[in-house]
């Protein structure tokens, strides 16, 4: 509350720290529940803040140079179809969803530094996937 000043959005990022909390339970390692937990918190108000800064309209595709813009969005969702399960996964918590390595280490029950790696072999997967189709 003493930071968004706006009791509804308060509630709301306290529900949303709560959910992430719930869903990372698995990996907590016994540390400070509190410094746990409000490292969450302030991830949760950093990512409201970030998505809710105000966005300049951007110049069309054609103006840019790069008409094939949507073409890419499509290829990009296909080549993460044909990926395998576990880095297709991992990519879409990481890249999409917004999660930390943490939380995601947390999620799945391994060590941040065994995410760490595996997010890097998906990556590398992905640039020569996508990278073949070009």
């Amino acid at each position: 509350m003493r930071r968004t000043r706006d009791p509804h959005l308060a509630e709301d990022l306290a529900q949303e720290t709560f959910v992430k909390a719930t869903r990372a339970m698995l990996g907590w390692r016994g540390e400070s529940p509190a410094a746990w937990l409000l490292a969450i918190a302030r991830n949760v108000l950093l990512d409201h803040v970030r998505r809710s800064r105000i966005s300049l309209p951007l110049p069309s595709p054609d103006a840019l140079g790069v008409p094939e813009l949507i073409e890419d969005a499509v290829e990009v969702r296909d080549v993460l179809d044909r990926m395998p399960e576990q880095q297709r996964r991992l990519l879409t918590l990481v890249y999409f969803d917004g999660f930390s390595l943490v939380e995601v280490a947390a999620m799945t029950g391994r060590s941040v530094s065994s995410v760490k790696t595996a997010l890097w072999r998906a990556r590398a997967a992905f640039a020569e996937s996508y990278g073949a189709r070009r």
